[in-house]
C-alpha cells in the first residue's frame, strides 16, 4: 500500500513537471483591415500568432489586432506578426464607452476636421449606412448623424410590424436617444431609418453581445462573428490611426 501511494505521487509529479516543460502557446492576432494584392491570402478574420512571419507583397498593408496592441504592417518584406505593436488603450477605451450623453454638442464629437466628422462610438448607430449593429444594451440606442444642418428629423421604423418613431436632431447636435418605449428593438428584426427628405438612409438590424469584451482583438473577433462590419470598419480605422500616428 505504501509502495502504490509512493509511485502514485512520483507519478503525479512526473506529470506536473511534463506540463510546466511544455511550451507556452503563443498569443494569437487577428487580422481586422487588408487591402492590396495579398489582402486575399490574409483576409479579415484571420487569426495569426504573434510569433508568425508574413510575407507581404508591394502596396499590402494589413492591421492586425492583439492582446497588447495594434500592429500596421506594410509591404513589401517578410514580417514578425508581434514585433512592436503600438498600444491605443485611450483610443479604444473611448470608442468602446457604454456610457453616452442622450445628446453632444457638434464640438465635442468632430472628427479629424469640422468638414468630415467621424462617429465617436462603436455604439451609436450611423443613421446613414446600412448593416448589422452589435450593442450591449437594446433599450439604450443611441443614433448619430455625420453633420449638424440644422434641426431634422429622422423616422426609423420596424419593417415586420410597421412600429415607427420619430427622432429629432436639435441645430448642432448629432447624437439623440431612440425611446425604447416609443420602438423596442427587437435582436434580428429588420428596421429602416429614413433621413428629412423621405428617402431611405440605411437599412439595419440589431446582435446583443453576449458579455464584455476589454481586449480589441477579442472585441473584433466577436464582431466578427456576429457580422458587425461597420463597427469592425471603425475599429480598425481608428486604431490604426492611432498605431499609424506611434509609429506602428
Amino acid at each position: 500500500m505504501f509502495s502504490d501511494n509512493i509511485k502514485s505521487r512520483l507519478t503525479a509529479l512526473a506529470l506536473a513537471g511534463a506540463a510546466l516543460a511544455l511550451p507556452v502557446a503563443a498569443m494569437a492576432g487577428v487580422v481586422v483591415k487588408s487591402t492590396g494584392p495579398s489582402s486575399t491570402k490574409y483576409p479579415v478574420g484571420t487569426k495569426v500568432d504573434d510569433n508568425a512571419s508574413i510575407t507581404l507583397k508591394a502596396g499590402d498593408v494589413i492591421t492586425v489586432l492583439t492582446a497588447d496592441g495594434t500592429r500596421v504592417i506594410k509591404g513589401a518584406g517578410t514580417f514578425r506578426v508581434g514585433d512592436r505593436p503600438q498600444v491605443a488603450t485611450d483610443r479604444f477605451a473611448s470608442l468602446t464607452r457604454k456610457r453616452a450623453a442622450t445628446r453632444v454638442r457638434t464640438g465635442a464629437v468632430r472628427g479629424e476636421t469640422d468638414e468630415n466628422p467621424t462617429n465617436p462610438s462603436l455604439w451609436y448607430v450611423d443613421v446613414t449606412r446600412s448593416g448589422t449593429i452589435c450593442l450591449y444594451d437594446l433599450a439604450t440606442v443611441r443614433l448619430w448623424r455625420p453633420g449638424t444642418p440644422g434641426t431634422s428629423t429622422y423616422r426609423m421604423f420596424n419593417r415586420e410590424n410597421g412600429a415607427a418613431v420619430d427622432v429629432t436632431f436639435d441645430d448642432t447636435v448629432m447624437i439623440a436617444a431612440l425611446d425604447p418605449a416609443r420602438l423596442p428593438i427587437v435582436e434580428g428584426a429588420p428596421y429602416t431609418i429614413t433621413g428629412p427628405d423621405n428617402a431611405t438612409s440605411a437599412q439595419i438590424d440589431f446582435v446583443l453581445l453576449p458579455e464584455d469584451y476589454e481586449a480589441p482583438d477579442a472585441l473584433a473577433e466577436a464582431l466578427i462573428a456576429k457580422g458587425c462590419t461597420l463597427q469592425l470598419e471603425a475599429l480598425a480605422s481608428s486604431l490604426d490611426a492611432s498605431a499609424e500616428a506611434n509609429g506602428g
